[in-house]
């Protein structure tokens, strides 16, 4: 029960950092390093970390099927292993990458399971 709680948490956050995105794309340079140029930019960052998250986060609560909590496990594994190696190779170790990094692997993770 509790698991099944900490996978709709995972994802309702996923979802809810697309919302701000959608919403506020210029705001999204705090945590995500990235600065939107132009309108371009805005509608990538608009899309991309918004709406792209909005349905990451609710497609497994709506369908409820295992498979898809997993994939957003998966994915946030992979990019978690991704973000580490990029840590050192980049040299961008800092506590925004790494509270990334804990984000991922933890609720990876949990949706895996």
């Amino acid at each position: 029960m509790i698991l099944e709680i900490l996978k709709i948490i995972g994802c309702v956050l996923t979802a809810l950092v697309g919302v701000y995105a959608t919403f506020k794309p210029k705001s999204t340079v705090g945590f995500t390093g990235l600065a939107p140029e132009g309108a371009r930019g805005v509608t990538e960052i608009r899309v991309v970390f918004g709406i792209f998250f909005i349905v990451l986060g609710l497609f497994p609560i709506i369908v409820n099927n295992l498979i898809a909590y997993q994939m957003l496990g998966y994915g946030y594994l992979l990019v978690g292993i991704a973000r580490i190696i990029s840590i050192f190779v980049d040299k961008s170790s800092n506590t925004s990458n790494w509270q990334s990094v804990v984000f991922e692997i933890v609720f990876g993770t949990i949706l895996i399971l």
